[in-house]
C-alpha cells in the first residue's frame, strides 16, 4: 500500500489553542493555526487533514475514541494544559488503535515546574517537543513513515 489521499490525519488540539496568533505571541509566535493548515495542506498534498480543537477535555476524548479505531491513519495530539493532568486523556490514548504522536509547540522541560510532566508521553507513539509550529509537521511526517513501516 502507498500513502494516497484516502489515508488520513486527525489533528486534535486542546485548550486555548484556538488562541494561536493572539496569546503570548514571544511564546507561542503570531501566525494563526487556520493560517498554518494551509501550509500543512500544501506540505502534504496527499494526505487528508482533518482539523479539530476544543477546550473541554471530554469532547478531546470523544475525538480520540471516534476517530482511533480505524478511521483515521494518525493522530497528531496537542493537548495543551490538559497533558499535565488528564489521566482520562491518558487512558484514551492508550485504548484506542491508530498512533499517536503528541506535539507541543514549546519544550515544556523548561517551562514551569507543573509544565515539566506529560501524562501522555507513556502512551504516544512518538513526542515531539519545542520546535514550534513546525512539529506538527514532524509529526506528520512520522506518522505518514511510520504507516508505510507497518502496512
Amino acid at each position: 500500500m502507498t500513502w494516497t489521499m484516502e489515508n488520513k490525519i486527525i489533528i486534535i488540539n486542546g485548550p486555548n489553542l484556538n488562541l494561536l496568533g493572539k496569546r503570548k505571541p514571544e511564546i507561542y509566535g503570531n501566525t494563526p493555526f487556520e493560517h498554518y493548515v494551509t501550509e500543512l495542506r500544501t506540505a502534504f498534498p496527499n494526505v487528508q487533514l482533518t482539523c479539530l480543537q476544543s477546550n473541554h477535555e471530554g469532547q478531546l476524548i470523544d475525538w480520540l475514541h471516534e476517530y482511533g479505531f480505524g478511521k483515521a491513519d494518525g493522530i497528531v495530539l496537542n493537548a495543551g494544559g490538559y497533558t499535565h493532568t488528564s489521566v482520562a486523556l491518558h487512558d484514551a490514548v492508550e485504548a484506542i488503535e491508530t498512533p499517536v504522536a503528541e506535539v507541543h509547540i514549546t519544550d515544556i522541560t523548561h517551562r514551569e515546574s507543573f509544565r515539566r510532566t506529560s501524562l501522555l508521553t507513556d502512551v504516544c507513539a512518538h513526542t515531539i517537543i519545542g520546535h514550534g509550529l513546525k512539529g506538527y509537521e514532524e509529526a506528520i511526517q512520522w506518522l505518514s513513515e511510520h504507516w508505510k513501516k507497518n502496512n
